[in-house]
């Protein structure tokens, strides 16, 4: 699979090793003292966490959230469910579930880099965190069983694959039937500049790899869920996408004007069905 994105005609495989790179480094930031490799003023990323949240968790797992949301406020966990955090990065979301789904529950989180994953490591035994497992896996082909797990969260991650109607078929079908998807992402609302779309640099930080509302919902859908709701609750104006535009090296008094209000993070929920449909005219009754 080929993804165009301007001068460069990208393979799957080396779009993948771009967000291994960078999220990598971006761990170390971490372990050496700085903020989701270097910056704690990222529009996307900052203001999404409680107090009491924040003070849940070991700091370093707050500095290494490079999330758009906060997905355990989607939705109330319940002692003993077993959760999936897709690409967990260093942890944050799974400790804090970890917390809701208490000692009888089990959390996984599930990540391609390494040094997120040790970073994460880190942080559930400074937590103290015995109900949670780090997994080294891809969120196209989670390495867990059918229907075995109650909830899947994700956080800004799913825009990151190449192949999100993969991924979201893989989130039902690790689901038990009634269970509940819960995440948060960025959408796009409405026509994007091509300058935008063509940027690798801003697919790898999470903007120009989102999908519109309409095709997030068609793609959910598709994949077997119902009952799906998509909820903006930040909209990025001029000044935010200024900001992104420029550190991906485009012009951004040309561009930026053309990108307001077209990526704003979303709450996206979904539910597996509890029953299969009903596929002719005798078997329901």
């Amino acid at each position: 699979m080929h993804i165009q994105t301007g001068r460069l005609i990208l393979d799957a495989d080396t779009l993948k090793a771009q967000v291994r790179d960078k999220y990598g480094k971006a761990a170390q930031g971490v372990v050496d003292g700085g903020c989701c490799g270097g910056s704690c003023a990222d529009p996307i990323t900052t203001g999404l966490y409680g107090d009491a949240d924040a003070g849940a968790v070991p700091e370093e797992a707050l500095r290494a959230s490079l999330g758009c949301g906060n997905p355990t406020s989607l939705l109330t966990l319940e002692p003993g469910q077993t959760v999936l955090d897709l690409g967990s990065g260093g942890g944050i979301d799974v400790l804090l579930s970890a917390r809701r789904v208490g000692p009888t529950g089990k959390v996984y989180g599930l990540d391609m880099t390494d040094e997120m994953l040790a970073l994460a490591r880190e942080n559930q035994a400074r937590a103290g965190a015995t109900n949670v497992e780090f997994l080294k896996g891809e969120i196209e082909a989670i390495p867990l069983p059918d229907q075995s797990v109650d909830v899947v969260i994700s956080n800004c991650v799913i825009n990151l694959s190449s192949d999100k109607a993969q991924v979201l078929r893989e989130a039902f079908r690790v689901l038990k039937p009634g269970g509940r998807f819960a995440v948060s992402d960025v959408v796009v609302r409405g026509a994007v500049p091509p300058e935008v779309r063509r940027n690798v640099e801003l697919w790898v930080g999470c903007v120009a790899g989102a999908l519109e509302e309409t095709e997030y919902r068609a793609t959910l859908e598709a994949a077997g869920f119902a009952d799906v709701d998509i909820d903006p609750w930040r909209v990025y104006d001029v000044s935010d996408a200024r900001g992104f535009l420029t550190s991906a090296g485009l012009d951004a008094e040309v561009v930026a004007a053309a990108a307001d209000g077209k990526f704003a993070s979303a709450f996206i929920r979904a539910t597996r069905p509890a029953k299969a449909a009903c596929c002719g005219p005798d078997c329901c009754h």
